[in-house]
């Protein structure tokens, strides 16, 4: 289904993959992967975020993108890391800007201002692979506010809970709560309720097995706390 919010059309596509469309602009986050995708070829995304290398699909970017897009890619994204068929960065047909941790970008003619946060694992935390190493480790990806016709959205990325994220300002919070390699629902509850955001959407859960969740009791937990909540799972 589709949410409004203050103006804004919003849409869950599955994964990490967000559509936000504003009066002038469409903005897509983390498009692609888990065939969230392979029936969805809009190509009318004007800006398009990437966080990490997880999240790097150049075949979802090409479904989403319009022929004049731009691409805006974490720094430390690394095609020819990642165990997938991807194109390289520079091979995207479009306006490609490469980004890192706070950096900040003006779209005047779309109505649309960026901003990148941090986004890791705690390296003494619960989300750590075998080997005791952090599946996201520092500089391994980033975070987006992103505000379209004034709204500011956040998502923060494929993240533990971090103290910068209570700076951030944001209308719509689209935490990831499926736990295992992020926050889970409970982490993710506690910083809807520190953020105060006018609605909550959260994202990036039952995609895969380590990923279930219960999302009804996110919703429970975060609507008992006062914070609007929904739950886009059409």
């Amino acid at each position: 289904m589709t949410v409004r919010h203050d103006g804004l059309s919003v849409d869950w596509l599955g994964y990490a993959t967000v559509r936000i469309a504003g009066e002038d602009a469409v903005v897509y986050l983390d498009p692609g992967r888990y065939g969230v995708l392979d029936d969805y070829e809009a190509r009318d995304g004007d800006l398009v975020c990437v966080t990490h290398d997880h999240h790097y699909d150049s075949d979802g970017i090409e479904r989403v993108a319009a022929p004049d897009a731009t691409v805006l890619v974490y720094e430390d994204v690394t095609p020819e890391a990642i165990d997938r068929d991807v194109a390289p960065v520079e091979d995207l047909p479009y306006d490609v800007d490469v980004v890192g941790e706070g950096a900040s970008r003006s779209f005047g003619d779309l109505g649309v201002e960026v901003e990148t946060y941090p986004a890791y694992n705690h390296e003494d935390g619960p989300h750590t692979d075998g080997s005791g190493c952090p599946y996201h480790p520092r500089g391994f990806g980033c975070g987006y506010r992103v505000t379209v016709d004034g709204v500011p959205a956040f998502w923060p990325g494929d993240s533990d809970v971090l103290d910068r994220h209570e700076e951030v300002d944001a209308s719509l919070f689209l935490p990831p709560i499926g736990g295992s390699f992020t926050m889970d629902r409970r982490e993710a509850a506690d910083l809807a309720a520190r953020l105060d955001p006018d609605l909550t959407l959260p994202v990036h859960y039952d995609t895969f097995e380590a990923l279930e969740t219960d999302s009804g009791a996110f919703a429970a937990d975060v609507a008992a706390r006062g914070v609007p909540v929904v739950l886009d799972e059409g």
